[in-house]
């Protein structure tokens, strides 16, 4: 997909935003969602999208609601750093799908890494067990 294009409402981040699809979900509010990724790269990988905007990525984004997309990001990166104690984060957010772009609802990912543990390629691998992303899940928002 291209970075021109319209917001597929059927997108699966816009499914979990009306609960058609369940999610570990790490906290929200009127205008943010942040939640675990179910094909983590990373222990602690988890996503932050908005739940107001039909941006499909940063050229489409309202500036006031990016500004609540990016400021939800620190507050996970933060509960993620104390949380789980990683030796680095990655934050970052792919444009298209030559970009890595895999789901076309704006998301930046919070993606915890550790010292001699390989990050595991984006949008492969298998999907998380449940159970562990909801321990993981209760971890980091403890430390919100």
């Amino acid at each position: 997909m291209s970075l021109d294009g319209r917001y597929d409402a059927d997108n699966i981040f816009a499914k979990i935003i009306r609960g058609e699809i369940p999610s570990v979900k790490l906290f929200e509010d009127d205008k943010v969602l942040a939640f675990m990724d179910v094909f983590p790269q990373s222990r602690g990988h988890a996503l932050v999208i908005s739940k107001t905007s039909q941006a499909r990525n940063i050229l489409e984004m309202e500036p006031e609601v990016l500004a609540d997309v990016v400021a939800a990001t620190q507050k996970l990166a933060k509960a993620v750093n104390a949380a789980l104690k990683p030796d680095g984060l990655v934050v970052t957010q792919f444009n298209g799908a030559p970009a890595g772009q895999t789901v076309f609802h704006l998301h930046f990912h919070v993606i915890p890494r550790y010292e001699g543990e390989a990050l595991g390629r984006h949008g492969e691998g298998g999907m998380a067990d449940v159970e562990d992303l909801r321990a993981l899940a209760a971890k980091i928002a403890a430390a919100l």
